[in-house]
């Protein structure tokens, strides 16, 4: 009679084999952008997203970006956006009549934030405004290396995946648009958080982004992990959102006013 021997595997071996023939990493390679000006800012940079592994090197460079309010330099959000259609949303998504394009609608084009691009701490959405954490300036240089979630890697390789960088100066928004708060946070004006520029992500290339830094800016070295190297010409401490809040309404007041000076003149 034939018997048959039966192997009992440890249920921690098992789980090893399983991950060992799960699906594979994400492919290691570059992205870039270039970053077109929106809502009438003026401003462009470019954009590289090194990736290996999990992990992806950001290099970004701006320039045409509102300056300063006060004193300090004007805060830049920015993030890298997925799940939507890799299209930079234009003035045709502007459903309220305002006469600029928010990035809530945007969304169904641009998508929802993923990654927050801030030079130091937290990296994800709970960050998108936290406006003392990003770089500021009217041209910076901006080099982080982050952690990308499995929706921002099937972006980039879907090509879906896009970076918006936001603050707009008030005094080129429509007036409408000068007196509204944030979608994003009530406490600060509508401004503060607009698109200024966006690009959308695509395979480069490129083997590294050219040194160099932002027009008027200078070269940055390479950031720890973790942390984020960033230049800006005369760059100080980030406005807090109080400051800005206030900063921002004093603008768009001032610029209110000078056109009804104008106004009058004409008249």
């Amino acid at each position: 009679m034939k018997t048959r021997k039966l192997f009992l595997v440890p249920a921690a071996v098992l789980g090893a084999l399983v991950v060992a023939a799960g699906p594979a990493a994400a492919e290691d390679g570059t992205w870039q952008a270039e970053l077109a000006p929106a809502n009438n800012s003026g401003t462009s940079g470019s954009v590289m997203v090194e990736v290996h592994g999990s992990e992806a090197t950001v290099h970004m460079s701006v320039t045409g970006a509102a300056e300063t309010w006060r004193g300090a330099p004007f805060p830049h959000t920015q993030h890298i956006h997925v799940g939507g259609q890799g299209v930079c949303a234009g003035p045709e998504s502007d459903s309220d009549g305002d006469g600029v394009v928010s990035s809530p609608e945007g969304a169904p084009l641009t998508g929802h934030i993923s990654t927050s691009l801030t030079i130091s701490g937290d990296t994800s959405p709970a960050s998108a405004v936290a406006v003392d954490r990003f770089p500021g300036g009217g041209s910076y240089s901006y080099e982080r290396t982050v952690i990308l979630d499995p929706e921002t890697m099937a972006a980039l390789q879907a090509g879906t995946a896009a970076v918006e960088m936001h603050g707009v100066d008030p005094a080129l928004l429509p007036a409408a648009a000068q007196q509204k708060t944030s979608p994003e946070d009530p406490s600060l004006p509508l401004a503060a958080t607009l698109p200024a520029a966006c690009g959308v992500l695509m395979p480069s290339q490129l083997d590294g982004m050219p040194r160099g830094g932002a027009a008027a800016g200078v070269e940055v070295d390479t950031a720890a992990q973790g942390a984020a190297a960033y230049t800006a010409p005369g760059a100080g401490a980030a406005l807090g959102a109080a400051g800005l809040a206030a900063a921002l309404a004093a603008g768009a007041a001032g610029a209110a006013a000078a056109g009804k000076r104008r106004a009058a003149r004409r008249s």
